[in-house]
């Protein structure tokens, strides 16, 4: 087992408990850079779904309670490694970590408004795939399914995810309004 993917590929691994250690390295690193700013952070994504495959890339959920306050530890969070990508998506900031020299990614860290939406379906996601099996034995099939056609677009790969992860979501927030 191990951790990374080049940039763009995909390639699904069973799953290991290295992930899951690796995620928790990762948290404290961003508790520690961070302090006041982070609310909470999670490990996510499929790594974070215990019977599925997955790539090999860590995704941390980072709560914040501001992103002008979070920008402003770019640098210190360069300096341990953690580069800012940008707002990938509204009202989301992305990080990543990795061998940059081979183009490989370790760690997506997505860092969200602490409490909004994106925080919220991040959590959802993962703990209604860990408490349905059933469920999340369909969407590991979906993926090795979009990673065999698609083993080098990333893109059309995730966009291949994106009706069942609506699904799922709509799932679990009938099961758990709050």
């Amino acid at each position: 087992m191990s951790i990374g993917l080049q940039r763009g590929c995909v390639s699904l691994e069973p799953h290991s408990v290295e992930w899951e250690t690796s995620a928790q390295v990762m948290i404290e690193t961003l508790k520690n850079i961070l302090k006041e700013v982070l609310v909470d952070a999670q490990h996510i994504g499929s790594t974070s779904i215990k019977s599925i495959q997955a790539k090999p890339i860590i995704d941390i959920a980072v709560g914040v309670s501001s992103f002008d306050k979070l920008t402003d530890c770019n640098d210190r969070l360069q300096e341990h490694g953690i580069v800012y990508r940008g707002q990938d998506q509204p009202d989301q900031h992305l990080y990543v970590c990795g061998d940059f020299q081979r183009d490989i990614r370790t760690h997506h860290i997505h860092a969200v408004l602490y409490g909004a939406k994106a925080w919220t379906d991040y959590l959802n996601m993962r703990d209604y795939l860990n408490a349905h099996e059933e469920e999340a034995m369909k969407y590991s099939r979906l993926k090795e399914e979009l990673a065999n056609q698609y083993p080098n677009d990333r893109e059309a790969y995730t966009n291949g995810k994106h009706a069942f992860i609506v699904n799922i979501l709509r799932k679990a927030r009938e099961e758990n309004p709050s």
